[in-house]
């Protein structure tokens, strides 16, 4: 059996190159590198006035609001989300998250049919200095 606690993660910061509002605190706790065969999560934090960045992924993806006041956009629809909220997110669509509200919006992302997700943003990040996330070359060795 695999577990994970999402209260006992180590979450990286990542922060836009050109927007510093595109900045979130993020990790992936389960995807193809930690034995996974079919599905990927992310988990994510977002301050006040943040927001994750545009972005697609290369599956379709189901977003639980955990706790916090978000406003999420796929593709040309925004709605509310707060917690206990699900987004469906689909394949390829672009799709972001704002922190509408006072406090830390964390969010878990459930990618279906993928044990390795790639992310490509609009903007780069840093520290990656790139708009590509591959959550297969995340956790080589």
């Amino acid at each position: 059996m695999t577990t994970v606690n999402l209260n006992e993660l180590e979450l990286n910061e990542f922060i836009g190159k050109e927007d510093h509002k595109q900045h979130c605190k993020a990790t992936f706790p389960l995807v193809g590198a930690h034995g996974s065969k079919e599905i990927a999560t992310v988990y994510f934090e977002l301050e006040p006035g943040d927001n994750l960045g545009m972005h697609t992924d290369s599956a379709e993806e189901l977003l639980i609001i955990l706790s916090g006041k978000a406003e999420a956009t796929v593709g040309n629809c925004k709605s509310g989300a707060q917690q206990g909220t699900i987004v469906l997110i689909p394949k390829m669509v672009p799709h972001d998250v704002k922190n509408i509200g006072a406090n830390t919006v964390k969010v878990l992302g459930v990618f279906g049919g993928a044990n390795n997700i790639v992310a490509t943003f609009e903007k780069e990040m840093l520290p990656t200095e790139s708009k590509v996330v591959n959550t297969a070359l995340l956790f080589q060795d």
